[in-house]
């Protein structure tokens, strides 16, 4: 077997640095050299790196997600990967891999310079990236990043059809992130078009996702090695988990919406509510930064609505919590999720059946295969800006966690769900296999 460094980069984002760094461990354990890299700041913060792995910044930079931020990454990024590979070689262990993620373009044109070969990991589900393919791709749909019409519909072999409202949002003309998106997405299509058959590691498993894989194995050399979680997690400081035990089996709500999406004041009020009339015990993951409102009087008015409403009701709100030892927890019967495509991930992998609250990007995408291509959740129908409307949510828990023929086929999918994920990733699985194909190349 050749022996590999992986030089594997992503965008300094949690949401990007979980996967991406799993898989640098994943790779590392499997006998390769791995270096991983991102912003500085994120791997100060990160644990020592296991056996193989190692840590290398492309940026000092301070993150902030903006325009200005993103210039800079693309100015001085290049350099500093460029340095990155040419350090390795002198060391004499020169990267034999470039593995880049979404929101870096550029690092393929720095192997390209440097004749080292890349590959594309999507962090995204398969579904979402055969669209992108289709729109923002060779031969696809004509756009200049402005999106596409929003009346246009979408099909994928034998998927139901995804209609506008379950397309990755940044591809219509109304998104505000599309200006960003849209362009970069077509620059990363346009990267991949510039090799014969590139090589795209997908973050999902062929079971899972048989119908858009095939797809995309029509015009690129595509791997599917997920699902890229982490297979330990560390306790927080609050004592969330100690409440857990205390509850019955599959009986708690749990609530977390990642780490971007920002919840407004109407939105604590109409969640809350839902929660209180659905008289379930629940946990909520509510952050510090989770709101818009600016005006402190209208902060402290929630914050005390919030303790009176909890007073009457069997509730914890945190402001963090490990996700997955929470998900992995015996009392939790549903999740209630933004469908980012890691927690909807994390939530299968844990067999929790989901009620998707989908806002931006590949959230609305993933909502609509978890409702109806995986039967493993329901997808909230939001009211304007709300997310969901207090009655909304409440009738879909009633349906996800109550005693109807709906809700016990979707706990039966979830379970069903949980088994074939971890075939995938065991000796001998679909991800196991296809993570050795790359080490053998």
């Amino acid at each position: 077997m050749k022996q590999h460094h992986y030089l594997i980069t992503c965008f300094p984002l949690q949401g990007h640095i979980n996967p991406t760094l799993q898989l640098a461990k994943n790779l590392a354990a499997l006998g390769a050299t791995v270096t991983f890299s991102t912003a500085a700041s994120v791997l100060e913060s990160l644990q020592p790196a296991p056996d193989g792995l190692s840590y290398a910044s492309f940026s000092d930079e301070n993150f902030s997600l903006t325009a200005a931020y993103l210039a800079n990454l693309r100015k001085n990024g290049p350099q500093n990967l460029t340095k990155i590979i040419q350090k390795s070689l002198n060391d004499g262990r020169p990267v034999t891999c470039l593995v880049y993620s979404l929101l870096i373009p550029w690092a393929s044109t720095v192997a390209r310079d440097m004749h080292v070969p890349s590959a594309f990991l999507a962090i995204q589900c398969a579904a979402a990236f055969a669209i992108y393919s289709r729109f923002f791709g060779g031969g696809g749909v004509e756009s200049d990043g402005g999106g596409i019409d929003s009346s246009v519909c979408v099909k994928i072999q034998d998927l139901p059809t995804f209609s506008s409202c379950d397309l990755p949002t940044f591809v219509l003309p109304e998104n505000a992130i599309n200006p960003v998106m849209g362009p970069m997405m077509i620059e990363h299509m346009k990267e991949l078009e510039t090799l014969p058959k590139p090589l795209v590691l997908l973050n999902t498993f062929q079971e899972l996702e048989q119908e858009a894989i095939e797809e995309l194995e029509s015009k690129l050399n595509v791997l599917a090695i997920g699902p890229l979680i982490a297979t330990s997690y560390s306790c927080g400081e609050e004592n969330y988990m100690e409440w857990l035990d205390s509850k019955p089996k599959k009986s708690v709500v749990y609530v977390a919406f990642g780490s971007l999406m920002v919840i407004n004041k109407e939105q604590k009020v109409e969640i809350l509510h839902g929660l209180l009339r659905s008289k379930r015990p629940f946990l909520w993951v509510v952050r510090s930064s989770d709101t818009k409102d600016k005006d402190e009087d209208e902060d402290e008015g929630m914050t005390k609505l919030v303790e009176e409403e909890m007073k009457n009701c069997d509730g914890m709100i945190v402001a963090w919590c490990s996700q997955m030892e929470v998900l992995s927890h015996k009392s939790i019967g549903c999740f209630v999720t933004h469908c980012g495509w890691n927690s909807t991930l994390e939530g299968l992998v844990c067999g929790v059946p989901m009620i998707g609250c989908p806002h931006i990007s590949d959230q609305t995408t993933n909502a609509m295969l978890v409702e109806k291509v995986w039967g493993n959740g329901v997808r909230a129908r939001a009211n304007g800006e709300v997310v969901l409307n207090r009655e909304e949510l409440r009738e879909c828990l009633d349906v996800v966690m109550g005693e109807g023929e709906r809700g016990e086929e979707i706990r039966k999918n979830a379970l069903m769900l949980r088994g074939m994920a971890m075939e995938a990733v065991k000796d001998g699985g679909s991800s196991y296999n296809n993570l050795r194909k790359i080490m053998l190349e």
